[in-house]
């Protein structure tokens, strides 16, 4: 057996399959209090083996340190001769203070628990950790302690990944269910979702200025700021916050939100205050510079991440840059698997009854796990392949070199007359086509690489939303044989408005012989920010502009009698936040007339990197 069938074995097992060293009642479960470097005590568990000391696999969590679920993965892997330490972060669960401030103290908390996880008697060097989402996050400032072995963030990544547009569901569900304060629910996000859907589906209209003036308070703060552009305000305020402690962060943020503890949307709501190209995950180990960044991470990595995950495009973002910029070894030992699945549930699901692997998440499998702790304790990391990914319509494990695929070709696919979609590019004059974007009507999100509990996360069918008329379909002929298309996408459309700011979406989706259009991945593009190093621009309306795409990435096969099908349209909502199509300028949200060119002159078209099929 190979150590890719090994692995595909794991990865297609639900229950734990490593055998146990003892008995669940061997396992010790204590609490004790980790104080941190300003006093905090953080409330941390202990699943301690009869054997004594061990390996330990150090978790940090804003869900709940105790929840059911939790604690039977954890004394699974102390049944296997593992100490699992779990420590509720600060402002979460039984840990001080009364507020939880989002992101804001992980860079010291996160190498503070390395520090005394590796001071334990109970501890024999080794340290590795696990879990996904903010569990995820967490785990990259402890990679900075010189003590933290490996780590494994699951769909997760440093924030170095770029959107233009904001994330608008769950946001509120999420900010009012983490952590202490009084706002907050006692009610699991799951279950507050469905409860504020009229909330959600109501709200997230867009309409702020392209210039937005630096608050009174920090231009009257730091001088610096004055005569500097807006990009160059943003530039320096950047740099200021990231040159300041957790605390010093916390209360700059409080100061211009006026919130008495920091939540995910206040962190996402200031984002232009830095420019859009700051994610909201930067701020998990905020830096000038992020190749400088991982030029200083200490634990091997071994990334998880899903094609339907909503963060995919930090994590491969991410992944990339620790594969240019991080020192050896660590650089030549990162791995990464991508995954079928979605951000928590799972993703693709053609073939799901015949294929076990497409039918659970993924996330913190224990077998998998301890195989790669087991690797990196034996020095045998060469023996795994650098990428292990899934190829969907093909529902096959496949290994890579490297990621991109060194052996995709970028081909462009061209808009067509009569909403085709082929490889030769526009010859002669075709006529534009047009749409109307109505903000208070947006194309609505069905799936994809969401998180929700009323939304079907992952693969579904779009040929509904196809037929809307503010929708633009673009398909090619009956394929005659298999195409591979795994890596970046991407399109490039000459497009104009009627209106001074809008935003432009399109969606890759697999048309099968049924006449079902599955989802795959898509993108959308905030017309101001089509050029992020010159910050947020009007368009003139009825100007043509050459809006290049982030579609993301993908990896599925088109058979052979299927078809590839492009759609455009001007919003995913509420994926994303709608565009009132306003410009910053008061009243009500307006309608747009978008127009898509696709002549010789203006050749709009997708790039789909296509490999050989084997």
């Amino acid at each position: 057996m190979t150590v890719l069938d090994d692995l595909q074995y794991l990865l297609a097992s639900r229950e734990p399959r490593t055998p146990v060293a003892f008995a669940a009642a061997d396992v010790t479960i204590e609490t004790v209090f980790a104080t941190m470097r300003d006093g905090v005590r953080l409330a941390t568990d202990l699943y301690l083996p009869p054997k004594l000391p061990a390996p330990v696999i150090a978790v940090r969590t804003p869900y709940g340190r105790d929840s059911d679920r939790l604690v039977a993965v954890f004394i699974a892997f102390a049944r296997r001769g593992y100490v699992v330490a779990v420590q509720d972060l600060r402002g979460t669960g039984g840990s001080e203070p009364e507020d939880h401030d989002f992101y804001m103290f992980e860079p010291q908390d996160g190498y503070d628990f390395v520090e005394w996880v590796s001071a334990q008697d109970w501890c024999d060097g080794f340290i590795g950790s696990v879990g996904g989402s903010y569990v995820g996050q967490v785990q990259w400032p402890m990679a900075t302690h010189p003590k933290m072995t490996t780590i494994l963030p699951e769909v997760s990544g440093i924030g170095v990944g770029v959107k233009t547009a904001s994330y608008h569901m769950m946001f509120n569900v999420l900010a009012r269910t983490i952590g202490h304060g009084a706002d907050k629910l006692d009610i699991p996000f799951w279950q507050l979702e469905p409860m504020m859907l009229d909330e959600t589906l109501s709200t997230g209209l867009f309409n702020e200025p392209f210039v937005s003036p630096v608050p009174a308070e920090l231009a009257e703060s730091f001088p610096a700021l004055k005569g500097l552009s807006p990009v160059e305000a943003q530039d320096w305020l950047w740099a200021h916050y990231c040159s300041l402690t957790c605390a010093e962060r916390a209360d700059l943020i409080r100061g211009i939100t006026g919130s008495p503890h920091i939540t995910m949307i206040d962190v996402e709501q200031i984002g232009p205050l830095f420019g859009q190209g700051i994610s909201i995950d930067r701020h998990t180990l905020p830096a000038v510079d992020p190749a400088r960044q991982v030029a200083d991470f200490q634990a091997i990595p071994l990334l998880r991440t899903g094609w339907y995950d909503w963060f995919i495009n930090d994590a491969l973002a991410t992944w990339e840059l620790l594969r240019e910029n991080a020192p050896e070894p660590l650089r030549s030992q990162a791995r990464i698997v991508i995954t079928p699945s979605a951000h928590n549930l799972p993703g693709y699901k053609e073939g799901m009854g015949e294929h076990p692997e497409l039918q659970h998440n993924h996330w913190s499998n224990v077998d998998f796990t301890l195989r790669w702790y087991q690797t990196v304790r034996d020095g045998s990391i060469d023996e795994w392949p650098r990428v292990i990914y899934y190829l969907m319509g093909a529902n096959e494990w496949r290994t890579a070199d490297d990621w991109p695929l060194p052996e995709a070709v970028d081909t462009p696919f061209y808009l067509g007359a009569d909403g085709t979609l082929s490889a030769a590019a526009p010859q002669e004059r075709l006529a534009a086509d047009q749409y109307v974007y109505d903000p208070l009507d947006p194309t609505p999100t069905v799936g994809g690489s969401i998180v929700s509990w009323v939304y079907p996360a992952g693969s579904v069918d779009v040929s509904g939303v196809q037929q809307r008329g503010d929708v633009l379909t673009y398909t090619t002929q009956t394929l005659e044989h298999d195409v591979d298309v795994v890596g970046k996408l991407r399109a490039l459309l000459y497009a104009s408005s009627s209106a001074v700011d809008t935003d432009f979406a399109v969606r890759l989706s697999d048309v099968l012989p049924d006449g079902r259009a599955v989802q795959l991945q898509n993108g959308l593009l905030r017309a101001r920010y089509r050029d992020l190093d010159r910050g947020a621009e009007p368009l003139v309306p009825g100007e043509i502009y050459p809006l290049e795409i982030d579609m993301w990435v993908t990896a599925n096969r088109f058979k052979a009698g299927h078809r590839i099908r492009v759609d455009i349209s001007s919003a995913d909502f509420p994926r994303f936040d709608r565009n009132s199509n306003l410009g910053g300028a008061p009243g009500d949200p307006i309608a747009a007339t978008q127009t898509v060119y696709r002549d010789a002159s203006h050749p709009s078209h997708v790039v789909l990197p296509i490999c050989p099929t084997t």
